[in-house]
């Protein structure tokens, strides 16, 4: 973990290309079918690839589990780096998340294949905490290994 102890981080070499991990972000159709560990599947019900547009997916687990998660991106660099919040909704409308966080993706050129990193920024330890307990690590994990056998196909 960075000198920032309240984020949590997770970078992994993916074998798949930049150029094909981007199209599974950028796409919305394509999001939703790696988004979410599954069995969980994934609704995109706004997606504006923009500093300011919004950012919502929600999220149905096998036994009736729901989670909602409206959020803002904040900036988009093509092929390099998606940041989202969950603080804000789209046109920087202030949020009551459930879970306030600021996730930081990149995606950087690494021999045949990608360095893919992510890192979520929480406003304090407790929240850090909560979303370690959560899964954190477990849940994202899987979903960097899906968006990487997904981007193989494409």
């Amino acid at each position: 973990m960075s000198d920032d102890q309240t984020a949590l981080e997770i970078s992994r070499f993916l074998a798949a290309p930049r150029a094909r991990l981007w199209r599974a972000w950028a796409d919305p159709a394509l999001l939703a079918q790696w988004w979410c560990p599954k069995p969980w599947t994934t609704e995109v019900r706004a997606f504006d690839l923009r500093p300011g547009g919004d950012f919502h997916t929600f999220m149905r687990g096998p036994e009736g589990g729901e989670s909602d998660n409206p959020g803002c991106f904040l900036e988009i660099v093509p092929q390099q780096k998606i940041v989202w919040t969950s603080m804000l909704t789209g046109g920087w409308r202030p949020a009551s998340p459930w879970l306030g966080m600021t996730a930081i993706f990149t995606m950087a050129d690494e021999g045949d294949g990608t360095r893919y990193s992510v890192r979520c920024l929480h406003k304090d330890l407790t929240d850090r905490r909560k979303h370690e307990d959560m899964g954190f690590f477990e849940g994202w994990g899987t979903c960097i290994a899906q968006i990487e056998a997904f981007a193989l196909t494409l």
